[in-house]
Protein backbone atom coordinates (compact mmCIF):
# COMPACT_ATOMS: atom_id res chain seq x y z
CA UNK A 1 0.00 0.00 0.00
CA UNK A 2 1.17 3.53 -0.52
CA UNK A 3 0.15 6.34 1.78
CA UNK A 4 1.32 10.07 1.01
CA UNK A 5 2.06 11.97 3.65
CA UNK A 6 -0.48 14.30 2.47
CA UNK A 7 -2.76 14.37 -0.69
CA UNK A 8 -4.55 17.33 -1.56
CA UNK A 9 -6.33 15.70 -4.80
CA UNK A 10 -9.41 14.47 -3.21
CA UNK A 11 -10.24 17.59 -1.18
CA UNK A 12 -9.93 19.81 -4.58
CA UNK A 13 -11.58 17.06 -6.61
CA UNK A 14 -14.63 17.77 -3.91
CA UNK A 15 -14.50 21.05 -4.44
CA UNK A 16 -13.58 21.94 -8.00
CA UNK A 17 -16.69 22.85 -9.35
CA UNK A 18 -16.86 25.69 -6.86
CA UNK A 19 -13.28 26.57 -7.54
CA UNK A 20 -13.49 26.69 -11.38
CA UNK A 21 -16.64 29.31 -10.50
CA UNK A 22 -14.50 31.56 -8.05
CA UNK A 23 -11.68 31.64 -10.66
CA UNK A 24 -14.15 32.39 -13.60
CA UNK A 25 -15.78 34.93 -11.22
CA UNK A 26 -12.10 36.77 -10.56
CA UNK A 27 -11.25 36.68 -14.52
CA UNK A 28 -14.73 38.37 -15.31
CA UNK A 29 -13.80 40.77 -12.92
CA UNK A 30 -10.83 41.39 -14.01
CA UNK A 31 -9.49 42.76 -10.25
CA UNK A 32 -6.59 40.72 -9.95
CA UNK A 33 -5.08 42.69 -7.04
CA UNK A 34 -6.57 43.39 -3.31
CA UNK A 35 -10.26 42.95 -5.38
CA UNK A 36 -13.50 42.35 -3.83
CA UNK A 37 -12.36 38.97 -3.12
CA UNK A 38 -9.65 39.93 -1.30
CA UNK A 39 -11.63 42.35 0.85
CA UNK A 40 -14.04 39.55 2.06
CA UNK A 41 -11.86 36.85 3.03
CA UNK A 42 -10.16 39.80 4.95
CA UNK A 43 -14.02 39.92 6.48
CA UNK A 44 -14.44 36.13 7.04
CA UNK A 45 -11.23 35.42 8.43
CA UNK A 46 -11.52 38.06 10.80
CA UNK A 47 -14.82 37.00 11.79
CA UNK A 48 -13.13 32.78 11.93
CA UNK A 49 -10.21 33.79 14.26
CA UNK A 50 -11.71 35.95 16.37
CA UNK A 51 -9.79 39.46 15.96
CA UNK A 52 -11.11 43.03 14.70
CA UNK A 53 -9.07 43.37 11.62
CA UNK A 54 -7.27 41.18 8.64
CA UNK A 55 -4.65 42.02 6.58
CA UNK A 56 -3.94 40.11 3.79
CA UNK A 57 -0.84 39.88 2.18
CA UNK A 58 1.92 37.69 -0.27
CA UNK A 59 2.32 35.06 2.11
CA UNK A 60 3.46 33.72 5.89
CA UNK A 61 6.96 34.86 5.76
CA UNK A 62 5.31 38.04 4.46
CA UNK A 63 3.17 38.33 7.07
CA UNK A 64 5.93 37.80 9.68
CA UNK A 65 7.24 40.71 8.06
CA UNK A 66 5.07 43.21 8.17
CA UNK A 67 3.88 42.52 11.47
CA UNK A 68 7.19 43.13 12.75
CA UNK A 69 7.83 46.62 10.53
CA UNK A 70 4.01 47.49 11.64
CA UNK A 71 5.65 47.21 15.36
CA UNK A 72 8.51 48.77 14.66
CA UNK A 73 10.85 45.81 15.64
CA UNK A 74 13.74 46.22 12.89
CA UNK A 75 16.92 47.59 13.40
CA UNK A 76 18.81 47.42 16.76
CA UNK A 77 15.89 45.32 18.22
CA UNK A 78 15.53 41.79 19.33
CA UNK A 79 13.01 39.51 19.01
CA UNK A 80 12.53 36.71 21.37
CA UNK A 81 11.34 32.94 19.58
CA UNK A 82 12.11 29.17 19.35
CA UNK A 83 14.78 27.52 17.50
CA UNK A 84 12.22 24.78 16.60
CA UNK A 85 10.34 25.52 13.76
CA UNK A 86 10.55 26.70 10.14
CA UNK A 87 13.25 28.91 8.44
CA UNK A 88 10.73 31.81 8.03
CA UNK A 89 10.03 32.70 11.38
CA UNK A 90 13.91 33.29 12.57
CA UNK A 91 14.06 34.93 8.84
CA UNK A 92 11.46 37.38 9.24
CA UNK A 93 13.33 38.67 11.90
CA UNK A 94 16.93 38.77 10.38
CA UNK A 95 14.94 40.33 7.14
CA UNK A 96 13.49 43.22 9.56
CA UNK A 97 16.38 44.04 10.64
CA UNK A 98 16.13 43.06 14.30
CA UNK A 99 18.57 40.04 15.80
CA UNK A 100 16.77 36.71 16.59
CA UNK A 101 16.97 35.39 19.95
CA UNK A 102 16.29 32.10 21.13
CA UNK A 103 14.39 30.20 23.74
CA UNK A 104 14.20 26.35 24.32
CA UNK A 105 10.58 24.44 24.20
CA UNK A 106 9.06 22.14 26.24
CA UNK A 107 10.11 19.04 25.34
CA UNK A 108 6.35 17.55 25.72
CA UNK A 109 4.56 19.99 23.07
CA UNK A 110 7.90 21.39 21.19
CA UNK A 111 6.19 24.64 21.84
CA UNK A 112 8.56 27.76 23.31
CA UNK A 113 8.52 27.23 27.02
CA UNK A 114 7.43 30.90 28.57
CA UNK A 115 9.73 30.60 31.42
CA UNK A 116 12.35 30.76 28.97
CA UNK A 117 11.25 33.23 27.11
CA UNK A 118 11.10 35.61 29.90
CA UNK A 119 15.03 34.62 30.34
CA UNK A 120 16.09 35.50 27.12
CA UNK A 121 14.08 39.21 27.53
CA UNK A 122 16.58 41.92 27.29
CA UNK A 123 16.51 45.58 27.42
CA UNK A 124 16.91 45.29 23.38
CA UNK A 125 13.85 43.14 22.98
CA UNK A 126 11.14 44.53 21.05
CA UNK A 127 8.82 41.74 20.56
CA UNK A 128 8.31 38.16 21.27
CA UNK A 129 7.48 35.24 18.77
CA UNK A 130 5.90 32.12 19.97
CA UNK A 131 5.13 29.66 17.19
CA UNK A 132 2.03 27.32 17.35
CA UNK A 133 3.86 24.24 16.51
CA UNK A 134 2.14 21.43 14.45
CA UNK A 135 -1.27 22.94 14.94
CA UNK A 136 -1.07 23.29 18.61
CA UNK A 137 -1.12 26.86 20.39
CA UNK A 138 1.60 27.44 22.46
CA UNK A 139 1.58 28.20 25.90
CA UNK A 140 -0.44 31.35 25.42
CA UNK A 141 -1.32 32.12 29.22
CA UNK A 142 2.65 32.13 30.07
CA UNK A 143 3.63 33.87 27.38
CA UNK A 144 1.07 36.63 27.64
CA UNK A 145 2.13 36.78 31.36
CA UNK A 146 5.69 37.34 30.30
CA UNK A 147 4.57 40.18 27.76
CA UNK A 148 2.46 41.96 30.30
CA UNK A 149 4.86 42.24 33.04
CA UNK A 150 8.24 43.23 30.33
CA UNK A 151 5.70 45.59 28.67
CA UNK A 152 6.41 43.71 24.86
CA UNK A 153 4.13 42.86 21.75
CA UNK A 154 3.19 39.41 20.98
CA UNK A 155 3.67 38.61 17.83
CA UNK A 156 2.03 34.95 16.99
CA UNK A 157 3.19 32.75 13.95
CA UNK A 158 0.24 30.87 13.51
CA UNK A 159 1.12 29.76 9.76
CA UNK A 160 0.47 26.34 11.14
CA UNK A 161 -2.26 26.68 13.51
CA UNK A 162 -5.72 28.97 11.61
CA UNK A 163 -8.44 27.33 14.28
CA UNK A 164 -6.61 26.14 16.67
CA UNK A 165 -6.95 27.40 20.37
CA UNK A 166 -6.74 26.88 23.71
CA UNK A 167 -7.55 28.64 27.26
CA UNK A 168 -6.48 31.91 26.51
CA UNK A 169 -8.04 31.62 23.14
CA UNK A 170 -7.83 31.45 19.23
CA UNK A 171 -4.92 31.89 17.55
CA UNK A 172 -4.18 34.88 15.74
CA UNK A 173 -6.47 36.73 18.42
CA UNK A 174 -4.12 36.84 21.33
CA UNK A 175 -1.20 38.72 21.03
CA UNK A 176 -0.81 42.43 19.29
CA UNK A 177 -0.66 40.00 15.54
CA UNK A 178 -1.60 37.07 14.11
CA UNK A 179 0.51 35.79 11.45
CA UNK A 180 -1.08 33.02 8.73
CA UNK A 181 -0.28 30.90 6.00
CA UNK A 182 -1.97 29.62 3.23
CA UNK A 183 1.11 27.73 1.37
CA UNK A 184 -1.05 25.00 -0.32
CA UNK A 185 -0.09 22.26 2.09
CA UNK A 186 -1.20 24.65 5.10
CA UNK A 187 -4.93 23.08 6.60
CA UNK A 188 -6.52 26.16 4.50
CA UNK A 189 -4.13 26.34 1.62
CA UNK A 190 -4.26 28.50 -1.48
CA UNK A 191 -3.41 27.51 -4.95
CA UNK A 192 0.06 29.43 -4.52
CA UNK A 193 1.05 31.42 -1.94
CA UNK A 194 -0.77 33.77 0.17
CA UNK A 195 -0.71 34.90 3.82
CA UNK A 196 -2.68 37.43 6.26
CA UNK A 197 -2.02 39.24 9.65
CA UNK A 198 -4.77 39.74 12.36
CA UNK A 199 -5.09 42.47 14.65
CA UNK A 200 -7.63 44.17 16.82
CA UNK A 201 -5.42 47.31 17.13
CA UNK A 202 -6.96 49.81 14.19
CA UNK A 203 -3.66 51.60 13.47
CA UNK A 204 -1.57 48.60 13.61
CA UNK A 205 -3.79 47.49 11.01
CA UNK A 206 -3.94 50.47 8.74
CA UNK A 207 -0.40 50.44 8.93
CA UNK A 208 -0.18 46.85 7.83
CA UNK A 209 -1.97 48.04 4.99
CA UNK A 210 0.30 50.83 3.57
CA UNK A 211 3.64 48.94 4.58
CA UNK A 212 1.88 46.15 1.92
CA UNK A 213 1.99 48.03 -0.73
CA UNK A 214 4.81 50.03 -0.67
CA UNK A 215 4.44 52.08 2.15
CA UNK A 216 1.87 54.24 0.76
CA UNK A 217 -1.94 54.71 1.92
CA UNK A 218 -2.85 56.05 -1.41
CA UNK A 219 -1.16 55.41 -5.12
CA UNK A 220 1.76 57.13 -5.15
CA UNK A 221 1.94 58.95 -2.33
CA UNK A 222 4.55 57.09 0.58
CA UNK A 223 4.91 57.63 4.48
CA UNK A 224 7.08 54.94 4.50
CA UNK A 225 9.76 52.48 2.65
CA UNK A 226 7.10 49.30 2.92
CA UNK A 227 7.12 47.08 -0.03
CA UNK A 228 5.32 44.82 -1.90
CA UNK A 229 2.81 41.84 -0.38
CA UNK A 230 -0.57 42.30 -1.86
CA UNK A 231 -2.61 39.17 -2.00
CA UNK A 232 -4.17 37.79 -5.74
CA UNK A 233 -7.48 37.95 -5.66
CA UNK A 234 -7.15 34.61 -7.11
CA UNK A 235 -6.01 32.96 -4.06
CA UNK A 236 -8.21 34.63 -2.10
CA UNK A 237 -11.54 33.45 -4.01
CA UNK A 238 -9.98 29.91 -3.46
CA UNK A 239 -9.34 30.15 -0.07
CA UNK A 240 -13.38 31.52 0.37
CA UNK A 241 -14.29 28.49 -1.47
CA UNK A 242 -12.06 26.44 1.34
CA UNK A 243 -13.15 28.32 4.73
CA UNK A 244 -16.15 27.12 5.38
CA UNK A 245 -14.75 23.31 5.40
CA UNK A 246 -12.01 24.05 7.29
CA UNK A 247 -13.60 23.36 11.06
CA UNK A 248 -15.22 19.88 9.13
CA UNK A 249 -11.73 19.19 7.93
CA UNK A 250 -10.07 19.75 11.20
CA UNK A 251 -12.16 17.51 12.82
CA UNK A 252 -11.51 15.33 10.60
CA UNK A 253 -7.55 15.33 11.40
CA UNK A 254 -8.49 15.24 14.97
CA UNK A 255 -9.96 11.79 14.50
CA UNK A 256 -7.37 10.43 13.06
CA UNK A 257 -5.14 11.62 15.41
CA UNK A 258 -7.35 9.55 17.74
CA UNK A 259 -7.55 6.60 15.61
CA UNK A 260 -3.22 6.92 15.47
CA UNK A 261 -3.02 7.50 19.11
CA UNK A 262 -5.20 4.46 19.93
CA UNK A 263 -3.47 1.95 17.28
CA UNK A 264 0.09 2.59 18.92
CA UNK A 265 -1.05 2.17 21.90
CA UNK A 266 -2.71 -1.32 20.53
CA UNK A 267 -0.03 -2.81 19.09
CA UNK A 268 2.21 -1.96 21.87
CA UNK A 269 4.53 0.90 20.49
CA UNK A 270 4.24 2.66 23.29
CA UNK A 271 7.87 2.31 25.02
CA UNK A 272 9.19 3.07 21.12
CA UNK A 273 7.26 6.36 20.17
CA UNK A 274 5.33 8.82 21.88
CA UNK A 275 2.33 10.01 19.85
CA UNK A 276 1.98 14.06 20.47
CA UNK A 277 0.39 15.02 23.14
CA UNK A 278 -2.54 17.73 23.63
CA UNK A 279 -2.81 20.49 26.50
CA UNK A 280 -5.18 20.27 28.87
CA UNK A 281 -7.98 22.70 26.96
CA UNK A 282 -6.26 22.80 24.09
CA UNK A 283 -7.93 22.34 20.49
CA UNK A 284 -5.19 21.62 18.45
CA UNK A 285 -5.99 20.85 14.78
CA UNK A 286 -3.02 18.90 13.89
CA UNK A 287 -1.24 20.11 10.55
CA UNK A 288 0.81 17.42 11.37
CA UNK A 289 0.61 14.48 13.45
CA UNK A 290 4.38 14.45 14.86
CA UNK A 291 5.61 11.59 16.72
CA UNK A 292 9.16 11.09 19.10
CA UNK A 293 11.20 8.35 18.26
CA UNK A 294 13.23 6.76 21.02
CA UNK A 295 16.67 5.14 21.20
CA UNK A 296 18.16 6.87 17.93
CA UNK A 297 16.52 5.03 16.16
CA UNK A 298 14.67 8.13 14.10
CA UNK A 299 16.86 7.86 10.80
CA UNK A 300 16.48 4.36 10.21
CA UNK A 301 12.88 3.91 10.84
CA UNK A 302 12.04 6.84 8.16
CA UNK A 303 13.75 4.70 5.65
CA UNK A 304 12.25 1.09 6.75
CA UNK A 305 8.98 3.83 6.14
CA UNK A 306 9.77 4.72 3.07
CA UNK A 307 10.93 1.43 1.73
CA UNK A 308 6.75 0.33 2.71
CA UNK A 309 5.26 3.00 1.14
CA UNK A 310 4.19 5.23 3.73
CA UNK A 311 4.97 8.91 3.46
CA UNK A 312 7.26 10.71 6.19
CA UNK A 313 8.92 13.82 6.67
CA UNK A 314 11.42 15.27 9.64
CA UNK A 315 10.27 18.54 10.93
CA UNK A 316 12.95 20.06 11.98
CA UNK A 317 16.18 17.97 11.24
CA UNK A 318 18.82 21.39 12.10
CA UNK A 319 17.45 23.82 14.55
CA UNK A 320 17.84 27.42 13.32
CA UNK A 321 20.23 28.36 15.96
CA UNK A 322 22.79 25.79 14.23
CA UNK A 323 22.00 26.96 10.83
CA UNK A 324 25.19 28.43 8.76
CA UNK A 325 23.22 31.78 8.29
CA UNK A 326 23.01 32.38 11.88
CA UNK A 327 26.46 31.88 12.93
CA UNK A 328 26.88 35.38 13.65
CA UNK A 329 24.63 34.80 16.76
CA UNK A 330 27.66 32.63 18.06
CA UNK A 331 25.80 29.62 18.49
CA UNK A 332 26.84 26.12 19.73
CA UNK A 333 25.37 22.43 19.95
CA UNK A 334 24.00 22.16 23.49
CA UNK A 335 22.71 25.63 23.74
CA UNK A 336 19.35 24.50 23.14
CA UNK A 337 19.45 20.86 24.24
CA UNK A 338 15.30 20.55 24.13
CA UNK A 339 15.10 21.85 20.23
CA UNK A 340 18.32 19.95 19.74
CA UNK A 341 16.86 16.51 20.89
CA UNK A 342 13.76 17.49 19.05
CA UNK A 343 15.25 17.88 15.53
CA UNK A 344 17.16 13.97 15.68
CA UNK A 345 13.89 12.28 17.50
CA UNK A 346 10.55 13.68 15.89
CA UNK A 347 9.13 12.42 12.70
CA UNK A 348 5.55 13.07 11.15
CA UNK A 349 3.25 10.30 9.53
CA UNK A 350 1.07 10.37 7.00
CA UNK A 351 -1.87 13.26 7.98
CA UNK A 352 -5.02 14.72 5.69
CA UNK A 353 -8.99 14.90 6.40
CA UNK A 354 -9.15 11.95 3.72
CA UNK A 355 -6.88 9.40 5.14
CA UNK A 356 -8.66 6.09 5.67
CA UNK A 357 -9.12 3.54 8.57
CA UNK A 358 -7.51 0.91 6.34
CA UNK A 359 -4.06 3.63 5.60
CA UNK A 360 -3.92 4.14 8.95
CA UNK A 361 -4.02 0.94 9.94
CA UNK A 362 -1.15 0.00 7.44
CA UNK A 363 0.89 2.94 8.80
CA UNK A 364 0.92 1.55 12.65
CA UNK A 365 1.31 -2.08 11.49
CA UNK A 366 4.43 -0.92 9.22
CA UNK A 367 5.63 1.17 12.60
CA UNK A 368 5.32 -2.45 14.56
CA UNK A 369 7.01 -4.34 11.69
CA UNK A 370 10.30 -1.76 12.57
CA UNK A 371 10.32 -2.49 16.41
CA UNK A 372 8.90 -5.88 16.96
CA UNK A 373 9.08 -8.13 14.13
Amino acid sequence: MQVPLLDLRQQHAALREELREAVGRVLDSQQFILGREVRRLEEELAAYTGAAHAVGCGSGSDALLLALLALDAGAGAEVVTTPFTFFATAGAVARAGARPVFADIDPVTYNIDPAKMDAAVTRRTRALMPVHLYGQCAEMTGVMRVAAERGLPVVEDAAQAIGASDEAGRAGALGAAGCFSFYPTKNLGAAGEAGLVTTNDPALAERLRRLRVHGGATEYHHDEVGFNSRLDTLQAAVLRVKLPHLDRWSDARRERADTYNRLIEEAGLAEFVTPPHIRPGARHIFHQYVIRVHGARRDALTEHLKAGGVGTKIYYPVPLHLQPCFAYLGHREGDFPESERAARETLALPMFPELTARQQEYVVETLRRFFLA
